[in-house]
């Protein structure tokens, strides 16, 4: 019981590590299914796993471990915490398994649940007022509420557009808008500084006035995408991705020290090629599910590394470790890059797609393998003082 109270205060050791997991099955569908060794196409159980359980499980990992401690509310319990991971792996096996239904009523399950976890420590038990930002992790969470309803009953779905805004709601706004309002609270604490937390008055109801508007903004790109013009709704959502960041502290103090490796790659590639996933299909509508994998694997995928890294490292004892150079960290970056490019680059011409799909696939496994390894020894390596 020792042991899982201490995880349920720091879920994200099971969910960090599952996730990653989750990921590689995910992905190792496409060589499989190339090989001939899967019995079914694997698109829709590929982009479920990739967002539900992969995307997913590092969404509740970092709020079911700083949520709490932001309200200063209770952490959660063992059986919190077992309820919501079997949830979880069941999803994530369903998915594999291409039942699809199965895998979005028990992604729904764990997903109504983290909400009530949440909810009831922010109403009930909290000390502390939540920062702004965070509003939009909430926004990305009813998102994913919405869009797996919508998937779950094809009877509220009589025609495309709203089948597509089901997507948009899923695969967009359940991880866009979280990245949205933690990125204002956490990049800077990444890049050498602290938390971006607006001073108490003006500068807190300013900050709450920028975050409404970013998250109503990024609602409405995605209505203007489905029932107005595809790409105004597409560059509507990059503004909303500037509003949230222009939040963000950049400027690092005088004092601090170089940025290491993954706080280099996040205003190097992670940053540009998610930008760049939002824009590039509002000029190339026909190949967008490529040119939205720059937004999934760049964005998405190397930032909750990036995130994962900075939690992993501070709640193991060896927040230094972040901050420094690392030759495993460059290959990780390279490989993800290199995945996020090759699976863009996969349809502008035929003869190359099945190819540059796996090519994409077994980077994105070999960097997983490699983050995963690295990170082995921390993830249940406890710190009497976590960062």
């Amino acid at each position: 019981m020792r042991v899982l109270t201490w995880l349920g205060e720091e879920p994200f050791r099971v969910f960090f590590l599952s996730g990653i997991l989750f990921s590689i099955a995910g992905v190792a569908l496409w060589p499989l299914f190339y090989a001939g060794w899967l019995g079914f196409y694997p698109g829709v159980s590929h982009a479920r796993v990739m967002i539900e359980c992969f995307g997913g499980a590092f969404v509740f990992g970092f709020l079911g471990t700083a949520g709490p401690r932001i309200l200063s509310a209770p952490r959660l319990t063992p059986w919190e915490l077992a309820g919501l991971f079997l949830l979880h792996v069941g999803s994530g096996v369903g998915h594999l398994l291409a039942l699809t239904v199965w895998g979005d009523r028990l992604f729904l399950a764990l997903l109504a649940g983290f909400c009530a976890t949440l909810g009831t420590r922010l109403i009930f038990f909290r000390r502390s007022p939540p920062p702004p930002p965070l509003l939009l992790a909430g926004t990305g969470l009813l998102c994913g509420l919405a869009g797996t309803v919508l998937w779950l009953n094809p009877a509220w779905l009589p025609d495309a557009k709203l089948h597509r805004l089901a997507g948009l709601l899923l695969y967009q706004g359940f991880l866009l808008a979280p990245i949205m309002g933690v990125g204002v609270f956490l990049f800077p604490r990444l890049l050498g500084g602290d938390f971006g937390e607006p001073t108490p008055g003006s500068a807190t109801r300013r900050a709450l006035l920028q975050t409404l508007f970013a998250a109503a903004t990024l609602l409405a790109s995605f209505c203007v995408e489905v029932w107005v013009d595809a790409r105004a709704g597409l560059l509507l959502r990059a503004a909303a991705f500037g509003i949230a960041l222009v939040q963000v502290r950049w400027r690092r103090a005088p004092d601090a020290p170089p940025p290491g490796t993954l706080a280099s790659a996040l205003r190097a590639w992670c940053l540009p090629l998610a930008l760049l996933g939002l824009l590039a299909p509002a000029f190339d509508f026909a190949r967008h599910v490529a040119l939205d994998h720059l937004l999934f694997i760049g964005g998405f995928g190397l930032l909750c590394l990036i995130v994962a890294s900075r939690v992993l490292f501070g709640h193991s004892g060896n927040l230094p470790g972040f901050a420094r150079k690392s030759w495993i960290a460059r290959c990780i970056v390279f490989l993800i890059v290199l995945a996020a490019l090759t699976r863009a680059s996969a349809d502008f011409k035929a003869s190359i797609q099945i190819s540059h799909h796996q090519y994409a696939a077994w980077s994105w496994i070999i960097a997983a393998l490699v983050w995963a390894l690295w990170h082995a020894r921390r993830f249940f390596k406890k710190d009497a003082s976590p960062g």
